[in-house]
């Protein structure tokens, strides 16, 4: 029988220098469903996501369970193949002069450089991806040139180039300025007609928008709200996740917080 759980984890516990990360976690994510992880900053998603893609491990025990692709031992090579990752320390990786067709390819081979000997078939795939996701202008810059949503643009669509099943973006729209943020939203949205499911950890509500299903609140390593985005996201939420007394609203789909006067 088809388990339609990619993530599944039960009762679970993380260390890092031996400081407690994740706190007796229980979580199902579907296959079928685009979340947010959203939470303050040392609330344990980055960690919650090294747990995913096999970084780290929690510890062992007989009330514990953690299944990925509804298995317990998965091979990491499989893995990588079927979750893709995006966050913010790749950009260091890459040649400024290298193009963005070159870059996209790189993600086939799994490197961050230019290939001397790619195929017709591989060409095709990056064509294919870069038509999609509506970059063709984007096609012959240099990575340096690209403005701070161009770049995270062409980092996801080189994620999506071996069509995995998971994309687990870190913080995509981190630092970027209004014009980029929405760029770089915008694009997302569009992702949402792929076969590929969405995994968008944020602290910023306004990466929430209507193709997400669902809405998980991280903090201090707990779950401590979890549901569809309008059942979630309201002042009550938002106040004990960050420790702060705001106010929320939604205006044309999108989610805004002020913060209320002291």
């Amino acid at each position: 029988m088809f388990n339609k759980f990619w993530f599944e984890a039960k009762n679970i516990n993380c260390f890092k220098s031996g400081y407690r990360v994740i706190k007796d976690l229980n979580l199902k994510i579907a296959y079928s469903e685009n979340v947010i992880l959203i939470g303050p900053n040392g609330s344990g998603k980055s960690s919650l996501i090294e747990v995913i893609n096999r970084n780290i491990y929690p510890e062992v025990n007989n009330k514990s369970k953690l299944k990925i692709f509804d298995k317990e031992l998965i091979n990491l090579w499989e893995l990588r193949k079927r979750i893709s990752t995006v966050n913010n320390d790749i950009k260091n990786r890459i040649s400024p002069n290298l193009k963005v067709f070159d870059l996209i390819l790189s993600g086939l081979y799994g490197r961050y450089c230019f290939i001397s000997n790619k195929s017709e078939r591989d060409l095709y795939k990056v064509e294919s991806i870069i038509k999609n996701m509506k970059i063709s202008n984007l096609s012959k810059k240099k990575f340096s040139y690209l403005s701070d949503g161009e770049k995270q643009i062409t980092l996801i669509a080189r994620a999506l180039i071996n069509k995995p099943d998971i994309l687990i973006l870190d913080e995509p729209i981190a630092n970027l300025d209004y014009n980029s943020k929405f760029f770089v939203v915008d694009k997302i949205n569009e992702l949402s007609k792929l076969n590929t499911k969405i995994l968008c950890v944020t602290h910023d509500i306004s990466t929430i928008t209507r193709i997400y299903d669902r809405v998980i609140m991280l903090k201090d390593g707990k779950i401590i709200a979890d549901g569809h985005q309008n059942k979630v996201i309201n002042s009550e939420n938002l106040n004990k996740l960050y420790s702060i007394q705001v106010e929320v609203t939604k205006n044309n789909g999108l989610w805004n917080i002020n913060r209320l006067s002291k």
